[in-house]
């Protein structure tokens, strides 16, 4: 082979591997909707045993009573090796009263997704700040004394 048609070659297949690496890849997490199933769930028709039946298992649940149910569905975007974003949010939510019966069935949209972002290195707390020598001679003369829990304490 000539040395323009391998170059040639090689130039198609680089460029060939180089456009696949910034395909976007789509993701989906959590619950499938079916639009026709969580319209079938109506208040005061339905109860946790047909919601159960109808939809599924929640993704998550109320975390203090039983009273609500959260049905999460996630679609997500990403080039490469970057971090996923978010495209496409849905989260339903199935509340019950207190005799276990569908009170309310909400459709929520991504607006309610929450960024929480670290701050720097160190989590700051109230309090007083301890420098590094505090941390290191901060115990020096506590082992052991009265009302420490220490050898020298009453009984032992």
């Amino acid at each position: 082979m000539p040395f323009p048609v391998r170059l040639a070659g090689c130039a198609a297949l680089l460029a060939a591997l180089g456009s696949t690496a910034c395909a976007p890849m789509k993701t989906h997490q959590g619950y499938v909707i079916d639009k026709e199933l969580v319209d079938s769930v109506q208040p005061g028709v339905d109860n946790r045993e047909s919601v159960l039946q109808t939809l599924g298992r929640p993704t998550l649940t109320s975390q203090f009573n039983q009273g609500e149910w959260y049905y999460v569905s996630r679609d997500s975007r990403n080039f490469g090796y970057s971090d996923p974003k978010v495209r496409d949010q849905t989260t339903i939510r199935v509340r019950f009263d207190a005799a276990g019966n569908v009170a309310s069935v909400d459709k929520m949209g991504k607006e309610l997704i929450a960024s929480v972002d670290p701050y720097g290195k160190k989590t700051p707390t109230l309090g007083r700040k301890r420098s590094f020598f505090d941390d290191l001679f901060g115990n020096i003369g506590t082992v052991g004394a009265p009302g420490t829990g220490g050898p020298s304490a009453p009984g032992q």
